[in-house]
């Protein structure tokens, strides 16, 4: 059961009101899971549910690249309502279902190309070691561009935001509960 609820309309200030508005009014159409918890600092709800317009929607990496990317790191973090959502938008963007059972089983996933190559490689060394070597920045940076670096870099870091969110809010809980990433040796 989520710790958090969508504040209903008569307990929201003016502010919170119009933060709601513009985000329905937008691309996405509704309100994102996070931005229950984010209406709290209505300044954060605002710049947060930007900045995830911007990464989901408007960055040169193609949809399934930025998809595999929100994947490994809702794996990551065992994020059951992020991994929910996006695996649903993965499908949609043309990912392989069997690269998305492998992230979910934490299994290294047969990948088509060398930008998905990159992104998997990227997510995965960087979300744990916070690092990358020089080799994987180099492939990297030659086979996305120094823009679509910082974009999935940017990408990884705003879906931890996400993933923590959701994760401490239990927000999408118990609806969105992912079977494929219960894992008794890692603890769910």
């Amino acid at each position: 059961m989520a710790r958090l609820e969508m504040l209903p309309e008569e307990a929201m200030t003016e502010a919170q009101k119009a933060a709601v508005a513009e985000v329905v009014a937008g691309i996405r159409g509704r309100v994102p899971a996070p931005m229950i918890a984010w209406l709290r600092n209505v300044e954060l709800a605002n710049r947060g549910q930007r900045l995830g317009e911007l990464l989901r929607f408007k960055t040169t990496l193609e949809p399934r690249l930025s998809e595999l990317a929100i994947l490994v790191c809702a794996r990551h973090w065992t994020s059951h309502h992020e991994w929910t959502a996006h695996k649903r938008e993965g499908l949609k963007a043309g990912m392989d279902p069997e690269v998305i059972a492998a992230i979910a089983a934490r299994r290294v996933p047969a990948l088509r190309d060398a930008r998905e190559q990159a992104v998997y490689d990227i997510a995965t060394t960087l979300l744990p070691k916070g690092r990358l070597p020089d080799d994987l920045y180099a492939r990297g940076t030659a086979v996305l561009g120094e823009q679509g670096m910082v974009e999935l870099v940017a990408i990884l870091g705003f879906y931890c935001m996400v993933s923590l969110t959701l994760n401490a809010f239990e927000l999408g809980i118990p609806g969105s509960i992912a079977p494929e990433l219960e894992d008794p040796e890692y603890g769910a």
